[in-house]
């Protein structure tokens, strides 16, 4: 674009260069010519028809050999007394007499002693055509008047010249691009491709690839990005495989402590067990103390059952045992287990299944474990308010949600709801013995199904989990069956959701 922005504007100015040169000398032989023609005429004393006649023909060849040109045209001024010795009108212009335009002719008429231009285009004797100029002026004939002169002049030769001056210049500029195609060539080897190379190197750094790098070759700028780079890359390198020794050093200590804290566990449950069945037969004050053992070492052996599922997680050993599987029928068990839990708080637990009745590949242990988490969540934080599961599903996807309407959160602790071991208030008790770790593993459960583990919350409101799982095993998920926010979001009370239901059973 920028070489035929400039190929134009060289083109136009060379043109227009040529154009006023030629047109100024145009002006100068004409001026030159009319002036030699009107000496003749005011020297001669001429006074008959043919003698003007004869010096009209002189002042015509005068005109030629001054001007160049071949193109004379001579007519009597208009509104002149009729004369007999006036000669008659007369012009070599031939196919070109129309270029002699009205409008020049009144100009020259009006204006003695003046000379005016037009542009115009000339025939050429091969029948083509080429551009010209046309001077106009006026002469005084002796005896016979005013006469119009207008003499022609071809503009071929300039024309030829500009059309040089173009086509060298489209070479030029042919030439250049070339020339700037190898530079761009050359650039784009030398230094866009070793950058195309960096950033493919570190696309590969990016997916896991540690053992990559650039390849380092000379002493240019390029070369000490290359030896930079690769320098950043091992040290990341390095202090990635220490973070994953480390990480690996964690998670067998996890593993190995949970194992082994499971035969003494074992040991002391077994005592345990003995010391809380024979409690009556103890003072109040060691009655209480095997109550509060046979409590605490349950809730350890729940403490060490999660730490190895977590531990399992983390190491990527995790193996899934699919089955089809009726995601009402375990929301079922999962709300009578949890009812006599749910009614010692004065939660009631209610069931919304309107389309639901279909089965999932899933594993029913883990999503089992999912429904108890979130069950048992919302009746501790429920605030003996109702809760509300449903089941939903459509042709791809099943859906299961667990609405309360209890003290809710805000969005600050909503984004840690999943983390291990958080609490939104940690001068709250825990009161159904939970470890922590719950909605942990329930996430980890539902991403390693390929599904979703949602929640929405607001305070004073309630909260609302939701599990989407895709149907078919390894499937993928675009949209849920069950909404979020809930329909009801803003409700006090599950009336809404019921009135619902009833509904759609009807």
């Amino acid at each position: 674009m920028a070489i035929g922005v400039v190929g134009v504007y060289v083109s136009v100015s060379v043109g227009n260069d040529l154009f006023q040169s030629r047109l100024s000398q145009v002006l100068v032989d004409s001026s030159r010519a009319t002036a030699a023609a009107q000496g003749i005429f005011d020297a001669s004393d001429a006074a008959d028809r043919v003698e003007v006649q004869a010096l009209v023909g002189s002042a015509r060849t005068l005109i030629t050999a001054a001007s160049s040109s071949q193109l004379i045209a001579i007519f009597r001024v208009p509104g002149q007394d009729a004369s007999t010795v006036a000669p008659q009108d007369s012009s070599s212009f031939g196919d070109s007499n129309g270029v002699i335009t009205s409008d020049l002719r009144s100009s020259v008429q009006d204006n003695a002693g003046e000379q005016f231009w037009q542009s115009v285009t000339l025939a050429t004797d091969d029948g083509g055509q080429a551009p010209g100029i046309v001077v106009g002026s006026q002469i005084a004939v002796p005896v016979a008047g005013r006469y119009e002169l207008y003499i022609g002049y071809s503009l071929a030769d300039a024309e030829s010249t500009l059309l040089f001056v173009q086509r060298t210049l489209g070479v030029a500029g042919l030439i250049l691009i070339l020339l700037i195609g190898g530079v761009t060539w050359i650039v784009v080897r030398f230094v866009v491709t070793p950058i195309r190379v960096a950033a493919a190197t570190s696309q590969r750094l990016a997916s896991g690839d540690l053992g990559v790098r650039i390849p380092e070759k000379g002493e240019d700028v390029i070369a000490t990005l290359a030896r930079s780079f690769n320098g950043m890359a091992d040290s990341m390198q390095s202090q990635i495989k220490e973070l994953a020794d480390l990480s690996e050093v964690q998670q067998r200590f996890v593993s190995d402590v949970s194992h082994e804290l499971r035969t003494p566990l074992t040991t002391i449950r077994l005592a345990g067990d003995v010391l809380y069945d024979q409690r009556s037969t103890f003072p109040p004050a060691i009655e209480r103390t095997a109550e509060l053992l046979h409590t605490q070492v349950e809730r350890f052996e729940l403490l060490l059952s999660d730490l190895l599922e977590i531990s399992k997680y983390d190491a990527g050993s995790v193996q899934l045992e699919t089955e089809p599987t009726n995601l009402v029928h375990l929301a079922e068990d999962a709300i009578d287990g949890l009812r006599s839990l749910g009614e010692s708080k004065g939660t009631d637990l209610m069931l919304v299944a309107p389309g639901g009745h279909l089965d999932a590949e899933v594993d029913p242990r883990r999503i089992r474990r999912i429904m108890h988490n979130l069950i048992g969540n919302a009746i501790e934080h429920g605030e003996g308010r109702p809760i509300i599961v449903s089941v939903d599903s459509n042709e791809s996807a099943v859906a299961l949600s667990v609405r309360d309407y209890g003290m809710g959160m805000s969005p600050a602790e909503m984004a840690h709801v999943f983390d291990r071991f958080w609490r939104a208030d940690p001068s709250r008790k825990r009161t159904i013995g939970g470890t922590g770790l719950g909605l942990s593993i329930s996430l980890e459960d539902a991403v390693v199904h390929g599904g979703w583990l949602q929640v929405w919350s607001r305070p004073g409101e309630g909260s609302c989990f939701r599990l989407t799982l895709p149907r078919l095993a390894n499937g993928e998920l675009s949209t849920s069956p069950s909404p979020l926010p809930p329909d009801d979001a803003g409700a006090a009370s599950p009336a809404a959701v019921l009135r619902g239901t009833e509904e759609n059973d009807a």
